[in-house]
């Protein structure tokens, strides 16, 4: 009865898909395929439980933790229910930021606690913290013209609005440095995020090696708008700040890898996976474990509807992304020899937002590039989004045909420098950014139907990257 329920299903989800006349059109050569893709993801609830599974019995998992020793030996193990050949792990040394007790309250014009996080890879304070006079920022072009004499001795607090995640992340990157350039003490940002709560948002900062080293935390929307306030009225905030982390040496840590083995060419490979490693708060559930379990499920669904293609899918769930890309630089490195015979590498890493459709970074030829480069390069790379187009039919009844060029993600960047052509997963970011990199990431905001639709999304595309004639190259 399973299967008979089962067969009518998959037949109804056929005639989902548009038919074309083309024979040799790849809506005509995997309807069948992908019909059965999509039945065998919303029949199953495999790696939700999966997810939340990880998120409650493990929960965070920050680089070079317990935490993520144990989301590894357990990515190992689920591979392996999930039917993934050749599951092993391969070693990478990672850097561990151990968080410590983290405290803020302004003094003047009055005491207000505020609720901060340390940025990772920040310095701690000094024992006892720093009490300094705020200076308040909305833009890296404001505080040059403060300069010195207007920053020094200071903290620094940059108050710069969410316009994007990629036009605001820098001041959390980059803003230590750049404020201590002028000789502040420490510095602060606005959580670079769309929404608050009064939750901060996290995330690594960089540090210029030439320039002083000092402590740095994201501040609430709330309180960053709230002392932005107090400026613009003139009057005087002074605020204590206390952050006691330290930065242990590297940690060995490793990639979870397993595969569906191609069965006509088993050396060409497409590549997908997510981040395994979360920051220490939260359940790192929305950022990335639904990207891993995803990717898994889409190689699980693959199985489930008894396709075997002709190249090899290969999951890789990532260590380190958060805080250094060693896992991702690491594969790169480890595998460089066969780099030449990956078809793609895809990277979700979102949320679980509704696929809206992928982007294609190929040869690192996204918005940012293709305006300057070669006439060759940019056929080249317009006749690969082509033919990313050409599969829209497949993915019309999941709404996933927004194809463009764009980024991919920070795991497989690397091996897209290599000349690999990298996809993203474009989800819809709606709510990610409210709670990336905060205490919010946690299973309950994961929705089973959306999880579904995007494992059947991805496994549709991986399958027939896998499967046809012609590659992305």
């Amino acid at each position: 009865m399973q299967m008979m329920v089962r067969v009518i299903a998959v037949s109804s989800l056929i005639h989902m898909i548009p038919f074309t006349a083309n024979a040799q059109a790849p809506v005509q050569r995997y309807r069948l395929a992908a019909a059965q893709i999509l039945g065998t993801s919303l029949q199953s609830s495999t790696a939700y439980d999966q997810l939340g599974e990880l998120c409650d019995h493990v929960g965070n998992r920050i680089s070079g933790s317990e935490r993520l020793d144990q989301a590894i030996a357990w990515a190992v193990k689920t591979m392996k229910a999930d039917g993934l050949q050749n599951v092993h792990t391969e070693k990478i040394l990672v850097p561990y930021w151990k968080r410590g007790t983290e405290k803020a309250w302004t003094i003047s014009p009055q005491r207000h606690e505020l609720s901060v996080l340390g940025l990772g890879m920040s310095v701690a304070t000094p024992q006892g913290g720093i009490t300094a006079d705020v200076v308040v920022v909305g833009s890296y072009d404001e505080l040059d013209r403060l300069g010195e004499a207007g920053v020094k001795g200071k903290i620094v607090l940059y108050d710069v609005p969410f316009a994007g995640y990629g036009k605001t992340v820098g001041y959390r990157v980059g803003g230590a440095s750049r404020a201590a350039k002028y000789g502040a003490v420490a510095s602060l940002v606005r959580s670079v995020g769309s929404l608050s709560f009064d939750t901060p948002h996290t995330g690594t900062l960089s540090y210029n090696e030439n320039l002083p080293k000092i402590p740095s935390a994201a501040v609430t929307i709330e309180n960053s708008m709230m002392m932005r306030r107090m400026a613009q009225r003139g009057e005087r905030i002074q605020l204590h700040l206390e952050m006691d982390n330290i930065l242990i040496p590297d940690q060995p840590s490793a990639n979870v890898v397993g595969e569906i083995v191609g069965k006509e060419k088993p050396q060409e490979v497409v590549l997908m996976g997510g981040h395994l490693d979360s920051w220490d708060v939260g359940q790192g559930a929305q950022d990335d474990g639904v990207g891993c379990l995803i990717t898994l499920g889409a190689a699980r669904a693959i199985l489930d509807a008894g396709l075997h293609p002709k190249r090899t899918i290969r999951v890789v769930f990532f260590t380190n992304e958060e805080n250094g890309d060693f896992g991702g630089k690491g594969y790169r490195d480890a595998h460089k020899p066969e780099l030449g015979n990956f078809v793609a590498v895809l990277e979700s890493d979102s949320g679980n937002g509704p696929v809206k459709g992928f982007t294609l970074d190929f040869h690192g030829e996204g918005p940012s590039k293709i305006s300057v480069a070669t006439p060759e390069e940019k056929d080249r790379a317009g006749k690969s989004l082509a033919r990313m187009k050409s599969l829209n039919p497949l993915l019309e009844p999941l709404g996933a045909t927004n194809m463009e060029l764009g980024g991919s993600g920070t795991d497989v960047g690397s091996m897209v420098a290599e000349g690999v052509p990298g996809i993203g997963v474009s989800h819809d970011t709606t709510h990610y950014w409210e709670i990336h990199h905060t205490k919010a990431d946690t299973f309950d905001k994961v929705i089973k139907l959306d999880m579904q639709k995007n494992i059947a999304a991805v496994g549709i595309l991986a399958y027939v990257l896998a499967e046809m004639d012609e590659t992305l190259r």
